[in-house]
């Protein structure tokens, strides 16, 4: 066909693309290399804590908490204005002011009482104009120098006596509260150990005598301080086998606290 026409024969030539960048352009970043797979972490030691690093927050802690204080029982005064606190709120002013009228009513009939006995005592006692020698059966014998007129003595109750003894025969003075400078002595009647210079004998004589009265007693040594005697300190001492004379007065008769 070509001999025919008198062209020239048809070469293909493949074209090939040449990129040209210019000096304003810039090449696109080489892409990352691809990551290899995730391998597991070890395992992270437990932290070690010494515990002088947990002193100071200890130390902290109790220093913010508060100590916690005992409970105080209830007295009876706290008890008796719960009670009148209480009357207010549910009956009105009236209710706890009525309650503490009662009080205060008690109060006073109990320190009128009180001195009714002390007057009825006082009127009642009597001096003895002649002593007359009574002999007790274990022995023991007295001299009344003053009746009283108040209370005697039960077991269990609290006397309250001024005490004065001595040693028959040498005269020697072991105890002795009348003197101002001492104060009375008591007893529980029926108890022990006895208060120095006192004697079962002084407990046997307080049982027939009443408050406001007072003797003078001749103990013998079996209801004193017996066949070896006794050491009361300070350097007295009582005898073996020693009679004893006492003047016991007898000042107040009342039940024992609890």
């Amino acid at each position: 066909m070509a001999a025919l026409f008198g062209s020239p024969p048809f070469v293909y030539h493949p074209l090939t693309r040449t990129h040209h960048f210019s000096s304003s352009q810039t090449p696109p970043p080489p892409l990352p290399p691809p990551t290899p797979p995730s391998q597991p972490q070890p395992p992270t030691p437990p932290l070690s804590i010494s515990s002088s690093e947990l002193l100071p927050t200890a130390s902290i802690k109790g220093q913010q908490q508060k100590p916690i204080k005992p409970a105080t029982p209830i007295t009876t005064a706290d008890s008796t204005d719960w009670i009148a606190s209480s009357l207010t709120r549910r009956f009105g002013l009236g209710a706890g002011l009525a309650w503490a009228a009662f009080l205060a009513v008690g109060v006073v009939s109990e320190q009128i009482k009180t001195r009714l006995e002390v007057s009825q005592q006082e009127a009642n006692t009597r001096d003895v104009e002649k002593e007359e020698e009574v002999v007790l059966p274990n022995g023991i014998r007295y001299y009344e120098m003053k009746v009283g007129g108040g209370s005697s003595p039960k077991p269990g109750d609290l006397v309250v006596i001024d005490l004065k003894g001595s040693v028959l025969g040498s005269g020697e003075v072991f105890v002795d509260t009348f003197d101002g400078e001492k104060k009375p002595l008591a007893l529980v009647m029926g108890s022990r150990p006895y208060t120095k210079g006192m004697c079962e004998g002084i407990e046997s004589v307080l049982r027939t005598m009443k408050s406001g009265g007072k003797r003078r007693v001749i103990i013998p040594p079996n209801f004193g301080f017996g066949e070896k005697g006794a050491d009361l300190g300070s350097g007295l001492q009582i005898p073996p086998s020693a009679t004893l004379e006492y003047i016991v007065e007898v000042d107040k008769v009342s039940i024992a606290p609890a």
